[in-house]
């Protein structure tokens, strides 16, 4: 299986949280099935040379979806991938508490403001 340097942590600390899942849902545009709206194995297969995954074969980009691939449909929606790219970056997984603190006081600070106006 190929390896691959972390960059998902860093990413959201630089754009915050709105802008990171903005960027998130533009990779999922990068790979997905224009006509169906989700990313599937012939999708990946087609668009993985975007991202450098080109040399991945069938099998682990298929792994790549089933893992991801909540709903059992045999495709990934954007929640889904979503999900799926923040399950597998490792300091994430190891700073969640932080990142979910971080999330929480955005949120609160976005509806004081909101309120407030």
């Amino acid at each position: 299986m190929a390896e691959f340097q972390d960059f998902l942590p860093t990413m959201a600390e630089k754009l915050g949280g709105q802008d990171f899942m903005a960027e998130l849902c533009n990779g999922f545009r990068l790979l997905e099935d224009p006509q169906l709206g989700v990313i599937t194995l012939e999708s990946l297969r087609k668009n993985s040379a975007v991202l450098g995954l080109d040399s991945l074969t069938d099998s682990e980009l298929q792994a790549m979806v089933q893992e991801g691939d909540l709903d059992c449909d045999g495709a990934l929606n954007q929640h889904e991938f979503c999900v799926l790219m923040i399950r597998l970056s490792p300091s994430f997984m190891d700073d969640a508490e932080k990142w979910l603190e971080m999330a929480l006081v955005q949120e609160f600070e976005e509806t004081m403001t909101y309120c407030n106006n």
